[in-house]
């Protein structure tokens, strides 16, 4: 599609009527009129000064074949009609305009604003690599270079957003990944007629398979070593410009308690590590429900020592032991939520000392027994055992619909609970993949990649789970096999 006849700098305006900071730079250069337009808030203006004006006023061909075969400027773009113009300079690129052509030009000289690389928050390591993801995509894909350097890395450009366009990039190892991941992928991104996409966790959720369900089912990550090691694992990353977290699809429900720590310790320290994780989750769904069960309805099985404390604990409890249990857990998240709204240092403090203030002063104004208050923070402490923020948010949910069924039918109705749930895992997905894999189905094969951490020669081949093209990894012989220096 050519230009409108109208002339073409004011079609360009036109695109851009509501941005006062447009520019529009004319010079006569060689009896031509050129006309270079751009946001002068997006610029890098040393650039336009140095590599665009200044190298055309020393051209003696000024013709848009020669400026794009000879600015010294690395991305540049020739344009077919006004509205892609317009489009480029709203990114904070220079769209150039000469006088007799059909075509403009656009050239990258955008002043891109994003803070440094930074050690990750939300997945703090001991061992291992500390960097994490910045907003910038391009970083972001310079980042992941560098820890995947294979020749089959792929990163597939595509946007969406109709209002807002955002640039999305996929990734995966061509030889690796299910060709049928890869293209369901790209599909529903495809299929998204959306206005926009804030950030990655947005889109993680208008791609996943189930959307009624509590449970994630795409892993947000920070870290660029977790994302390496899924992709050579059969994963696919999805980027998303201006998010620092990265999309990785398919999961099962036992990604989320993984942690890349686990590869790097000793395999032995790694077992009894991932065993503490789980049985911290579990206690934190669990703990208080079994208290409000055994108070209510099972007292008999508590010997007798210790029914006396806890007796004597909630002799000034007017309260039955479900509204005990959901006024300390309410309180628990209240101080949760504080402390992740104020700044560092203040929410660090207030929930430290909010917490005691507020415990002792419950169990003094007899409100709650000192039983529950340990409890209760212990099942708190269970939920930041997991490596997901998102699962520990769901764990921390799913406390209270089981807390009221203990108190409606007691240890029956945790196993309801615990039936339910277990029946919801097992109808979700991820990526049409299933969530409770290796599970269900039951594959012992990849059993090592989720609950359990064996060494390393163990693991030559790519878990089943991914459907991966190429599922080894390496010999097994070989690594079993020892040779000194001199051998």
């Amino acid at each position: 599609m050519w230009f409108s006849k109208k002339n073409r700098v004011d079609e360009v305006a036109e695109q851009l009527a509501h941005s006062p900071d447009l520019m529009c730079r004319r010079i006569q250069c060689k009896g031509k009129t050129v006309d270079i337009l751009f946001l002068r808030n997006l610029i890098n203006h040393d650039q336009l000064q140095q590599n665009v004006l200044a190298f055309i006023h020393d051209q003696e061909d000024v013709s848009l074949k020669q400026l794009a075969r000879c600015l010294p400027i690395g991305a540049v773009h020739v344009c077919e009609t006004e509205k892609e113009m317009a489009s480029y300079i709203r990114d904070g690129w220079a769209c150039i305009y000469i006088e007799g052509e059909t075509h403009g030009l656009a050239v990258n000289i955008a002043e891109k604003v994003e803070r440094s690389l930074e050690k990750a928050e939300t997945e703090s390591l001991v061992l291992g690599p500390k960097m994490s993801f910045t907003e910038s995509i391009d970083t972001n894909i310079h980042i992941l270079r560098q820890n995947v350097t294979d020749t089959k890395l792929v990163t597939e450009k595509m946007t969406i957003g109709m209002r807002n366009p955002l640039e999305v990039r996929v990734v995966y190892i061509e030889d690796i990944a299910d060709e049928e991941n890869i293209q369901t992928v790209k599909q529903r991104l495809s299929e998204l007629h959306i206005d926009e996409v804030t950030d990655s966790s947005v889109l993680a959720q208008l791609l996943e398979d189930h959307a009624y369900t509590i449970f994630p089912q795409y892993l947000l990550t920070e870290l660029p070593d977790r994302l390496a090691y899924s992709l050579m694992k059969g994963r696919i990353g999805i980027f998303v410009d201006r998010s620092p977290t990265v999309i990785i699809c398919p999961t099962t429900f036992f990604s989320f308690f993984e942690s890349t720590e686990d590869i790097y310790l000793r395999w032995t320290m790694s077992i009894v590590l991932r065993a503490i994780r789980m049985f911290g989750i579990f206690s934190s769904i669990f703990l208080s429900p079994l208290y409000v069960a055994v108070i209510t309805y099972h007292y008999e099985v508590i010997p007798s020592a210790l029914l006396l404390t806890i007796g004597e604990s909630r002799s000034r409890v007017p309260f039955p032991p479900v509204i005990e249990a959901l006024l300390l857990e309410f309180m628990i998240e209240l101080l949760r939520e504080a402390g992740a709204r104020l700044p560092t240092k203040v929410g660090q403090t207030m929930s430290i000392v909010g917490g005691i203030v507020l415990g002792q002063a419950a169990v003094d104004a007899g409100f709650t027994s000192n039983v529950l208050i340990i409890i209760v923070a212990l099942s708190a402490l269970g939920s930041f055992t997991a490596p997901s923020y998102e699962m520990g948010a769901t764990i921390r949910i799913l406390r209270f619909p089981i807390i009221l069924l203990a108190a409606l039918w007691g240890l029956v109705g945790i196993l309801i609970g615990v039936s339910m749930l277990l029946i919801h895992l097992l109808k979700l997905t991820s990526l049409g993949r299933p969530y409770l894999s290796p599970v269900y189905p039951f594959r012992f094969a990849d059993m090592k990649y989720a609950l359990i951490r064996l060494p390393q020669k163990f693991y030559s081949e790519r878990p089943k789970t991914n459907r991966p093209q190429n599922a080894r990894r390496f010999s097994w012989r070989e690594a079993m096999k020892r040779k000194d220096l001199d051998e």
